[in-house]
């Protein structure tokens, strides 16, 4: 399993934000203990944030004129945003060559859609990726298990044949989207409280839905707010229901990347480790 990751992702942060450097940090050194083999990004180029999002949009993150209070304006977040779809674009790569990989960056990107940013996202990091393989004439599942709806990226490819988007998210919930299907946008709406069984039976009926889209390539955006003691959400998922969701995406043995998206409890790195070793069943 190869790690995509760089220190540099560490040196932004706004005071009191939970999508914090040391979320990042703690899974990064206990994945170094356990002896994972970590890859530096490279910075994304403009021209690739063009391929899903618009002009004005990038001129707004550039410039530093963002108008969200989840989403601050930081200090040279334009290039820390560049690196974080720089993983997601290596990690596709790498899928793409039938290897494992984790692009462990920040800052996240499932929130932010063709023409605007929002929820701790600026740019659309896995979209990004999906779209460069949709150039490689790939057909691309996305998976979202972040507890939150990745309304960014239904927004990027609502209608597009070519694309399959899947979410499983707790509802209601930010940002309060995802509550219907519709066309390739398949959305699994979840109870406050969904515990480990309720999950994996939906998420058995998400996969067979991906199974029949028979894509090339499968992306994950992978946010561990799903955990029962993330203070953000209200889910009931425990360190160990990780492995079992990695197991059942590894049985679809399918060339697969994942992206980091949200996660905020102290058991972030747990989650992500046993996530790993599920997905270490991909063949």
């Amino acid at each position: 399993m190869k790690i995509i990751y760089s220190p540099k992702c560490l040196e932004y942060y706004s005071f009191g934000h939970p999508e914090s450097p040391e979320r990042v940090k703690i899974c990064a050194n206990f994945l170094k203990e356990k002896g994972f083999e970590f890859i530096q990004p490279p910075l994304a180029k403009e021209d690739d944030l063009l391929l899903v999002h618009t002009q004005r949009l990038v001129d707004e993150v550039k410039n530093e004129k963002i108008f969200d209070l989840d989403t601050p304006n930081i200090k040279g977040i334009f290039n820390y945003a560049l690196l974080s779809v720089g993983g997601a674009i290596l990690a596709m790569e790498i899928a793409l060559s039938r290897e494992n990989s984790f692009s462990l960056m920040r800052p996240p990107g499932h929130h932010a859609g063709k023409d605007f940013c929002g929820g701790f996202c600026y740019f659309n990091n896995i979209a990004i990726a999906v779209a460069k393989a949709i150039k490689l004439d790939k057909k691309v599942a996305i998976l979202d298990i972040d507890c939150h709806h990745g309304n960014g990226t239904e927004d990027i490819f609502l209608g597009k044949s070519n694309v399959l988007y899947v979410s499983l998210h707790e509802s209601p919930l930010y940002p309060g989207t995802g509550l219907t299907s519709h066309f390739n946008c398949l959305n699994f709406p979840l109870p406050p409280q969904t515990g480990e069984n309720e999950y994996l039976k939906t998420l058995d009926i998400a996969l067979k839905k991906i199974s029949d889209f028979r894509p090339n390539v499968l992306a994950i955006s992978a946010g561990f707010d799903t955990y029962q003691k993330d203070p953000l959400t209200y889910f009931g998922l425990e360190v160990g229901s990780y492995q079992k969701i990695g197991e059942k995406i590894a049985e679809l043995k399918l060339p697969t990347f994942s992206v980091l998206e949200g996660g905020y409890s102290q058991s972030l790195p747990l989650c992500l480790y046993n996530f790993l070793l599920g997905l270490e069943k991909i063949v």
